[in-house]
């Protein structure tokens, strides 16, 4: 029998991301609390930049994405929000959240450890560029794997694709 195997990847769909924060926009748009202090709120790329009048106002902007992103079963460890948090730039504050995507090497490099020392015995990984490739005999200890990872705290949004 021919080995099983499965690609461990990190993307987000870029459609629900924009419809989230076109939701989260027109939320900002209509919300009292937000009325008449400048507060926008786009995707540009793959960044999304809000601006308010306060740093606060900020922080709520952002606090309404995460809300529209998880609503759209976007993963918040996509979001790389800067840990300086907003920035004074005129009047305005402005704060710019670049979109994570792909496995950086330290992280592949965890998982791939993580796999050899927890996961079940004859499962084999390797990085691939920004994902990783597991391979197995038994479709179970592919599972398995999945399992143990999608348990592990890891701070990187993990997604299964290509199982065979």
């Amino acid at each position: 029998m021919a080995d099983s195997s499965m690609d461990i990847v990190s993307n987000f769909d870029k459609q629900e991301v924009a419809n989230a924060v076109n939701s989260s926009a027109k939320e900002v748009s209509t919300r009292y609390d937000f009325k008449n202090i400048g507060a926008s709120v786009e995707l540009s790329g793959e960044t999304i930049a809000m601006q308010a009048n306060s740093e606060e106002r900020v922080l709520a902007i952002l606090d309404v994405v995460k809300t529209h992103l998880v609503k759209r079963k976007v993963s918040l460890k996509h979001l790389d929000v800067p840990e300086a948090g907003p920035r004074l730039s005129g009047k305005e504050y402005k704060l710019d959240v670049p979109l994570k995507q792909g496995i950086s090497t330290e992280n592949a490099k965890k998982i791939n450890k993580l796999i050899r020392d927890e996961g079940p015995k004859g499962v084999k990984s390797q990085i691939q560029g920004d994902e990783l490739r597991v391979t197995s005999k038994s479709r179970d200890d592919l599972q398995a794997v999945q399992r143990m990872l999608n348990s592990a705290d890891l701070d990187v949004a993990l997604q299964f694709t290509n199982y065979r």
